[in-house]
């Protein structure tokens, strides 16, 4: 099921097959389950896990002090009943103080599913599934730090955010669809914003001319962070960055300040080596900063040195990124 060629009534349907699916299965069931229900909906689609990413939040409702739901979007709430008092906020405090209302947020995990549906860097399907748990958190209308604005009353600042140890779970965790993204498509959209390749763009093309294009699949190692938002002339901006896909910290490259020649070339392998493909170094370089910018120069100027280590195609790359750089 390649989006460009199937209508939008098939994409539609896949979301919502995905929707339901997310509803039936429990979010103990893990992964590897929800890979094998996926491909009961889309067997052309080799859905498979390449990363979890937790420790987000997302504002809830509100509950009173039974942990019965009161609201289910917070900061709707809250700015209807201000408006009900006049934008008062200290009326507001005076009538629902003694109530017991808390707030609660809607702790997050994400899992980033793949499926490839083509030969190039681009040529996949990302799916994105959260597993969710709401957690009931700060007092609304606490005496003793009572708030001055809608923005305090909904995600007050302090320790732990207000929602801290003494967070306690409303519910079982849940599965919900988050993102269904051809991420060709996505792209080429984001192409046609503005004349210029913007930085994901040139990654990914950095990507496909280097030795790491030859050796292995974008999507085996990396997803795409993507979001949109209305600009003032009310037109969607989109925008991506790419994420490492690993379970766990990038390995730190190990290597001295000034190292150049056969030393450079073994800590340039070696971190290679632990992430999993040729030019780890350069990628992460640019996205989780475990490798040093410094090292660009240094690479180059061995080149030019005269040593070899470095294929042409993966100098081409450094170069170009050395005369116009970008990072994320």
């Amino acid at each position: 099921m390649k989006p460009e060629t199937t209508t939008s009534t098939d994409w539609d349907d896949l979301s919502r097959k995905i929707g339901e699916l997310c509803v039936r299965i429990p979010a103990s069931a893990g992964p590897a389950v929800l890979a094998r229900e996926l491909a009961a909906i889309a067997p052309e689609l080799a859905f498979r896990e390449v990363l979890a990413r937790g420790g987000w939040y997302r504002l809830g409702g509100v509950v009173d002090a039974a942990g019965a739901h009161l609201a289910d979007d917070l900061e709707q709430w809250a700015e209807a009943e201000l408006a009900s008092h006049d934008d008062d906020m200290g009326a507001l405090c005076d009538d629902y103080a003694d109530r017991g209302l808390h707030a609660t947020r809607l702790a997050g995990r994400t899992h980033y599913f793949v499926a490839g549906n083509g030969p190039l860097a681009t040529d996949f399907i990302q799916l994105e599934i959260e597993e969710l748990q709401e957690m009931v958190c700060h007092p609304l209308f606490d005496g003793e730090a009572l708030p001055a604005s809608v923005e305090e009353l909904v995600d007050p600042r302090g320790a732990d955010n207000g929602c801290g140890a003494a967070a306690r779970p409303l519910g079982a965790p849940f599965l919900a669809l988050r993102r269904l993204t051809a991420v060709g498509p996505f792209l080429s959209r984001m192409r046609a914003q503005k004349p210029d390749p913007q930085p994901i763009h040139r990654f990914i093309d950095a990507w496909e001319r280097s030795s790491a294009g030859v050796a292995t699949q974008f999507s085996n190692h990396w997803v795409l962070a993507v979001r949109e938002h209305l600009d003032r002339y009310r037109q969607v901006v989109l925008h991506a960055t790419p994420v490492a896909a690993l379970n766990g910290t990038p390995p730190r490259f190990a290597a001295a300040f000034g190292m150049q020649g056969l030393a450079l070339h073994e800590a340039l392998a070696r971190y290679d080596k632990a992430v999993g493909y040729p030019m780890a170094w350069f990628f992460h370089m640019l996205t989780t900063r475990s490798a040093p910018h410094a090292l660009a120069t240094a690479v180059i100027d061995d080149v030019q040195a005269g040593f070899h280590y470095l294929p042409d195609r993966d100098a081409a790359v450094v170069k170009e990124w050395l005369y116009q750089p970008y990072g994320f």
